[in-house]
């Protein structure tokens, strides 16, 4: 799929009505998408630049634009829960995902956050996405296929138990390891054996007894700076004039995010000051 220019056949295509209902289609030469608005010809959309309108067989407008990553995520097929774009966005952010990065994540789920990390580290990094249920990674392998339209170089999905890591069958250490499991603290010591010194380890929760857990085991390994936790919340606003107001509804609560850094070997980190309760 092309990112930009005009439509070509083969390009993934958000059409929009006049209601902000979205319908994504597949651009096909000679095609048909049917709706209850009418008919609307791919060969209509093919050639076209991005910001379109098109018009339906009915006299009803649509508004073309191919999708973006966020579109993607959301509408894909999906065996398990995927990341949320907001929480992918504070991932790549405070785990400082760079072009050439060297990067674990597990488990892959339905490959919404690898998409992210493919585009972060570009062509000259390297992703291995550990899974231990054949049919998710089945959707996480199908789902980045589809979008990148091919299997990236730099990814190397693997199905099995992220404790199996070590430095050797990663062919090196590894710049950044992120966790979105059930029990995240099992692969702690994995994760600090296969740390650089400096690197970046994050883990994605859903529940505060998670959280907690989590939050002590990182303390108890003695190799992590102190880890942060923190959640995101997005609400998005109506203006309409004076009519303008908070959205009803809102991305709440979806999961805790945990950062730490990894020590330098041999390094004891110093403990945290509190202030003493009265």
């Amino acid at each position: 799929m092309a990112y930009s220019g005009p439509f070509k056949a083969g390009d993934r295509v958000q059409l929009t009505d006049p209601k902000r209902r979205h319908h994504t289609i597949i651009l096909k030469e000679g095609g048909i998408f049917h709706t209850n608005k009418g008919q609307i010809a791919h060969d209509d959309i093919i050639g076209a630049d991005e910001g379109t309108v098109v018009t339906s067989t009915l006299g009803t407008e649509y508004l073309c634009f191919r999708h973006l990553l966020v579109d993607h995520v959301l509408s894909m097929p999906r065996g398990a829960a995927v990341i949320y774009p907001k929480d992918s966005a504070q991932i790549l952010m405070e785990g400082d995902i760079f072009p050439g990065a060297r990067v674990l994540e597990a488990g892959a789920g339905s490959g919404a956050l690898s998409m992210s990390l493919l585009r972060a580290i570009g062509e000259k990094g390297r992703l291995i996405s550990y899974e231990v249920r054949e049919d998710h990674l089945d959707y996480a392998c199908s789902n980045v296929d589809e979008y990148f339209g091919g299997r990236p170089e730099q990814w190397e999905p693997r199905l099995g138990d992220l404790r199996e890591a070590t430095v050797e069958n990663l062919g090196g250490p590894m710049d950044r390891v992120i966790l979105d499991m059930l029990e995240p603290w099992e692969c702690l010591e994995t994760a600090k054996n296969i740390l650089i010194p400096g690197g970046v380890f994050m883990t994605y929760v859903a529940t505060v007894p998670q959280l907690m857990k989590v939050m002590e085991g990182i303390r108890e390994q003695r190799c992590f700076t102190e880890p942060k936790a923190w959640e995101s919340l997005v609400r998005e606003w109506k203006v309409e004039g004076l009519a303008t107001r908070p959205e009803h509804r809102m991305n709440a609560h979806t999961a805790f995010l945990v950062m730490a850094r990894r020590l330098a070997d041999g390094v004891t980190p110093p403990r945290p000051q509190r202030k003493v309760r009265r």
